[in-house]
């Protein structure tokens, strides 16, 4: 199984009240990834936003900071909103950032749980869909081929265009984040494209779709191999149970309030976050030892070979993040590899 961190690059209040700055969150990020690389996870992500809380609007500008302070960790957008980006665009950003990187970029693509980016970019919601099946097909055959000719609704036409850079990889690795709809696990198997679940509900309830993401891909002609299935979460760990649930329980409270749709601007009560760490909830909190445990019973359930921590929530200090993230390369991991 690879492990990995992954974040959005909120900018929110520290403990003492003081604001981050977008700069100093961009920086410490690119220290984290740093971390992560010379401690030996496999995976770092950046997420793309267009709002005033968080840092990150350009995935690809950040990943290539990074690719220069690091040498063997994976690069990835966690996402790129794809239906108000342009396809050919976003290939030359990342064929440029896998060239730098030595060939080390992926791209995850998704519609975004937010949508100023839609207005911002000048698209109408009611595409919403349609947006996503579309700029999916193009960015799949600009990633397959160095010419294209193509045609759409929502942009011009191509005519044997030549796309460049290409990428130093044969062709980007594609991933797709879904949020859980039959519907688009089902998109993403029958195009044969790794895909993620943001397991922010009972794990139990992604048992289903990852047995119909596997059924519609072999349906669809594509092998195990080919049909990678990874898992993110929200993520802390620290020494002792306790102590990881009272360090984070506070920032977390926050940041659901803050952020979560569904959450109103109400802060995380502290049972219902008890809850959701539990053994069987959806919040990866706890000891090694703990999250070890957790996370190989979602890997009982759902077969996934990649997991994605989210890290950098609701202000937690970089001192502590970055602890938890040590501890998931020292702790956690060999323990995964050596169980799985």
């Amino acid at each position: 199984m690879e492990i990995g961190l992954f974040t959005f690059g909120e900018v929110t209040r520290s403990a003492t009240g003081e604001a981050l700055s977008p700069a100093q969150r961009l920086r410490d990020f690119v220290r984290l990834a740093t971390l992560a690389d010379e401690a030996g996870l496999d995976v770092f992500g950046v997420g793309e936003h267009h709002r005033p809380d968080f840092a990150i609007s350009s995935p690809a500008v950040v990943l290539a900071a990074i690719a220069e302070a690091t040498t063997r960790i994976r690069l990835t957008s966690t996402v790129t909103v794809l239906s108000t980006a342009d396809p050919v665009r976003v290939y030359e950003d990342f064929a440029t950032l896998d060239l730098l990187s030595g060939g080390r970029a992926e791209i995850t693509a998704g519609r975004g749980a937010y949508v100023e980016s839609f207005p911002l970019f000048g698209y109408d919601l009611d595409d919403y869909h349609e947006l996503f099946d579309e700029k999916l097909d193009l960015l799949l055959r600009v990633n397959g081929s160095e010419r294209v000719t193509w045609s759409g609704r929502f942009r011009p036409a191509l005519r044997d265009a030549g796309v460049y850079p290409r990428a130093l990889q044969e062709s980007l690795p594609i991933w797709i984040a879904v949020g859980g709809t039959p519907a688009s696990v089902v998109r993403a198997a029958r195009r044969g494209l790794a895909t993620y679940f943001a397991i922010l509900g009972q794990p139990e309830g992604f048992v289903d779709l990852a047995a119909l993401y596997r059924r519609e891909g072999r349906d669809a002609g594509y092998d195990d191999d080919r049909l990678g299935l990874g898992v993110t979460s929200h993520f802390y760990v620290d020494a002792t149970s306790q102590g990881a649930r009272d360090t984070f329980y506070p920032y977390y409270s926050r940041y659901i309030g803050d952020n979560m749709p569904r959450a109103r601007g109400q802060a995380l009560g502290r049972d219902a976050f008890e809850a959701w760490a539990s053994p069987r909830g959806a919040l990866v909190c706890g000891s090694p030892h703990e999250v070890v445990d957790k996370i190989l019973w979602e890997h009982e359930l759902l077969g996934h070979r990649r997991f994605l921590a989210q890290i950098g929530l609701g202000g937690l200090p970089f001192a502590e993040t970055a602890r938890s993230s040590e501890l998931l390369a020292t702790d956690v991991l060999p323990a995964l590899r050596k169980a799985i």
